[in-house]
């Protein structure tokens, strides 16, 4: 893991099924970070699992924050290969909902 240096960021929220192993989602999780830290486009990861208290989640368990030095490489990413693997291996059979979000910060 290391931090988001660039200045595009892709936010994904994971809801696993109903039942999951727990090796299950430690695979997905370490796959991801594998496969991401690969790509030299994507400047930063950060990932974790949800710990608020205030039961607002609607049943997402997991956030994975990638950055980009701006929108064209998220651009590449979408597509790559590798990204386009870990979806259809890992995320396809195993997710109830997925959300994501795109920005550039703002200061």
């Amino acid at each position: 893991m290391y931090p988001n240096t660039g200045n595009y960021r892709h936010v994904v929220l994971f809801q696993f099924k109903a039942g999951t192993p727990e090796a299950t989602v430690r695979a997905i999780e370490q796959a991801f970070r594998a496969f991401a830290l690969r790509l030299p486009f994507v400047t930063g990861l950060e990932w974790g699992r949800n710990s608020s208290p205030e039961g607002l989640d609607r049943g997402f368990s997991h956030c994975f924050i990638v950055s980009f030095h701006d929108a064209a490489g998220r651009d590449a990413y979408l597509p790559h290969p590798e990204h386009q693997a870990f979806c259809r291996n890992f995320l396809d059979p195993n997710l109830e909902a997925v959300c994501v979000v795109d920005f550039q910060p703002e200061a």
